[in-house]
C-alpha cells in the first residue's frame, strides 16, 4: 500500500471528515496463454514497468505473481483510473514476455516450478511451515480504508465481522483448480484455511488486547511477526488503516471499484456507530466460520448464513441488507448510483465464479475461461 497512509496531514484530514480515505491491493497470476500453467516470470514483468506502474508495483510470495497497489485516492473514479491504468501496465509487460495477468483467486491448472522472489523471510516462512507455503499460488484482493486511530481500528474490526461473510460471496473468483471444478466457488479461500493464522477477525476489547494477542501467537510459532496476521480485517501493521483481505480478486477493474467502495462505506458505517456508542455484536465464532465457509461455497449464486441469527438465507437478502445499511455513507460520499449499479449488474452477471462456470458450460474448455479472464483483466473484454 502506497506510503501516502502514513498519515500526512491531507490523507487524516479527509479520514475524519465523512469521506475516508483508501486503496486497494490486487494480486494476479502470470500464466501461459496456450497451457493454462503459471509462468515463473515475475521479476521480469516487474523489471518492465516504469514510471508510476513500477513504483506501484510488488514482488508477491512466488515468481508466477505481481502485486500492483493504488495510491491513496479519495474517490471511486480516482480509484477506477489507478487501477485500470495499473492492470494495463502490467499485462503489457507480461505480453512482451510471453505471459498473461490473469486476475484469479487461485491457480487454475498447475504451478510446475514453486520457486519466489530471493528474500530471508520467505525462506523463514517455509522453514517455518512447511508444505503449506508451497501450495499453489493465490491471489487476492485487500481494501484498506483510512482509520487513523488505532484503537478506533480495533473496534472497527470487531463490527465489520457480520458482514465480511456477504463481501466475501459478492467477491468469488476461483473455482477451477487442478484443472477441474471444486465446487466451491472461492478455492483460494479454502486453500488458505491451511494457514494457521488465517480466519475470522477475533473480537478484540481494545488495541492492547490486540497486541497481546498478536504477541503471543508470534511467541507460539504461528506467525514470524505482525505482518502475518492473515484475519479477514486487521489494522494494518504499517499504515493507519483498517485492512479488508477476505476477497479474492476480482476479474474486472468495475467489479473492483464496486467492492472498494461497499467496503469504505461499510467501515464508515461502523465507525459512525462506535462513536454513536453502539457495541459490537458478540457472535459464535464456529457460527462466524461456518458463515465464512458458507461465502467461500456458494457465493452469491446460493445461500449464505446470516452470523447474526444463524438463519440460512438466500445470499441477495443479505447482500440487499448490506447495501440498506452502507446507503447513508454510500449517499454521503456520492457513491450510492455507482455502487448500486455494480451490484445490480452483479446480480444479473453473478460472482466472477459464476461468469468461469457459464463459460466452461457453454465450451467444455477451461482454456476458453483462461482467454475471458485474462481479457477481463486488462480491459480487453468489458466482462
Amino acid at each position: 500500500m502506497d506510503p501516502g497512509f502514513i498519515g500526512d496531514g491531507r490523507t487524516v484530514a479527509v479520514a475524519e471528515r465523512s469521506s475516508l480515505t483508501f486503496g486497494v491491493e490486487e494480486e494476479f497470476l502470470l500464466l501461459d496463454a496456450s497451457s493454462g500453467v503459471n509462468l515463473p516470470v515475475g521479476d521480469d514483468v516487474l523489471a518492465r514497468l516504469t514510471g508510476q506502474a513500477s513504483e506501484q508495483s510488488r514482488h508477491e510470495f512466488r515468481q508466477s505473481m505481481i502485486e500492483m497497489v493504488t495510491p491513496v485516492c479519495g474517490d471511486l473514479q480516482q480509484m477506477r483510473e489507478h487501477l485500470a491504468a495499473s492492470r494495463k501496465a502490467a499485462g503489457d509487460a507480461a505480453a512482451a514476455i510471453g505471459a498473461q495477468l490473469v486476475a484469479v483467486g487461485a491457480t487454475p491448472v498447475a504451478e510446475a516450478a514453486v520457486s519466489r522472489p530471493a528474500a530471508e523471510r520467505y525462506e523463514r516462512i517455509i522453514r517455518q511451515f512447511g508444505p503449506v507455503a508451497l501450495d499453489p499460488a493465490l491471489c487476492g484482493m485487500h481494501v484498506h480504508v483510512g482509520v487513523p486511530d488505532r484503537e478506533l481500528a480495533v473496534q472497527v474490526c470487531n463490527h465489520l465481522r457480520p458482514w465480511l461473510p456477504v463481501v466475501q460471496a459478492l467477491t468469488v473468483n476461483s473455482p477451477f483448480h487442478a484443472g477441474a471444478d471444486t465446487g466451491y466457488a472461492s478455492w483460494r479461500s479454502i486453500q488458505m484455511e491451511r494457514w494457521p493464522s488465517l480466519g475470522p477477525s477475533p473480537y478484540f476489547a481494545s488495541a492492547a488486547e490486540y497486541d497481546d494477542a498478536v504477541q503471543q501467537l508470534i511467541t507460539a510459532g504461528v506467525m514470524l511477526d505482525e505482518g502475518m496476521v492473515l484475519w479477514y480485517a486487521r489494522p494494518s501493521a504499517r499504515y493507519p488503516t483498517v485492512e479488508v483481505r477476505v476477497a479474492d480478486v476480482l476479474p474486472t477493474v468495475d467489479d473492483a471499484v464496486v467492492v472498494a467502495g461497499l467496503v469504505r462505506a461499510l467501515v464508515a458505517t461502523v465507525t459512525d456507530d462506535i462513536r454513536a456508542g453502539l457495541p459490537a455484536p458478540r457472535l459464535r465464532t464456529s457460527l462466524l466460520s461456518a458463515a465464512h465457509w458458507r461465502a467461500a461455497r456458494d457465493g452469491i449464486e446460493g445461500q449464505l448464513v446470516n452470523p447474526l441469527t444463524g438463519v440460512l438465507s438466500p445470499a441477495w437478502e443479505l447482500v440487499d441488507d448490506l447495501m440498506s445499511l452502507v446507503g447513508p455513507a454510500l449517499t454521503r460520499d456520492g457513491d450510492l448510483q455507482a455502487v448500486t449499479a455494480g451490484i445490480d449488474r452483479l446480480r444479473v452477471e453473478g460472482s466472477g465464479a459464476e461468469r468461469q462456470r457459464r463459460i466452461h458450460r457453454a465450451g467444455g474448455d477451461l482454456h476458453d475461461v483462461l482467454v475471458y479472464l485474462a481479457g477481463a483483466t486488462t480491459g480487453s473484454v468489458a466482462r
